[in-house]
């Protein structure tokens, strides 16, 4: 999930996506994705006014989602963070891999279909928002759709925290999660991570700040349709269950045959 947004001067730079990139395969690892990934293309599959081939995932960070993605849709993955996208490209070597800002990156081509999950949290205000719901807008091809997944909108999030990580041979990674809200911001929130990381060379711990955009239901409905999308909302499913209150929007591109 590496940031797509310029840091702001009280921000510290995070160290995940920068000097720590190594570990982030520890962190949540590929195998994780599956369960999301599936859902993610059976909505497409869905909802796309043919069966869709090509993906743009903005924000790719490490290229986990796209590693199960990959076998079914040609993949293009943009990132701002060169770390992140050296991981991808040695996990999704097959795949196109470009560095650009996802507020503003234009590749002058579409896609049947456009993805934007975990970097779209790190839009803490409602203008850099919209400026990628535009960049999605911009490349999705007529018939196509494009899927916005945040971690929460304001009326589901909820103060928590959460632990995980992963061993791989000599190495392993354990992370606390600790989420929560400063007083009078009500459309962002800030995620404290603590990591311990161990190797052969003994125990580190490091710290991030994540600063996340939190806003209301409402407001993606409303900015999915100004980008000229149709904008829907669906629950969040995979596997056997549902995440309940968790949100996937929508923006729907209708060819002007689906239009007339």
């Amino acid at each position: 999930m590496s940031p797509d947004r310029p840091p702001s001067p009280s921000e510290q730079p995070l160290r995940l996506y920068g000097d720590l990139a190594d570990w982030y395969p520890l962190l949540t690892p590929p195998g994780d994705y599956v369960e999301e990934a599936a859902s993610y293309l059976r909505l497409f599959t869905r909802h796309c006014e043919r069966p869709p081939r090509t993906l743009l995932d903005l924000g790719s960070g490490g290229g986990h989602m796209v590693f199960h993605l990959r076998a079914t849709l040609a993949c293009t993955l943009v990132d701002r963070a060169p770390a992140m996208l050296a991981q991808s490209r040695r996990l999704n070597p097959d795949c196109e891999h470009v560095a650009g800002d996802l507020r503003s990156i234009r590749l002058g081509r579409t896609f049947d279909c456009v993805l934007l999950h975990d970097a779209v949290n790190y839009m803490t205000t409602r203008a850099d928002l919209a400026r990628a719901i535009a960049t999605a807008s911009a490349h999705v091809a007529p018939g196509g759709v494009a899927l916005f997944q945040p971690d929460f909108v304001a009326e589901t999030f909820v103060p928590g925290t959460e632990t995980g990580g992963s061993d791989e041979g000599d190495r392993g990674l354990r992370y606390l999660e600790w989420r929560h809200q400063r007083a009078g911001d009500h459309e962002s929130y800030v995620t404290d991570t603590a990591y311990l990381m161990r190797d052969a060379g003994g125990a580190t711990v490091a710290h991030d700040r994540h600063l996340m955009g939190l806003f209301p239901r409402a407001v993606w409905q409303q900015q999915i349709a100004a980008a000229g999308f149709e904008a829907r909302t669906v629950p969040f499913v995979h596997g056997p269950c549902s995440d309940v209150g968790r949100d996937v929007f929508l923006g729907l591109r209708p060819t002007r045959t689906a239009q007339a």
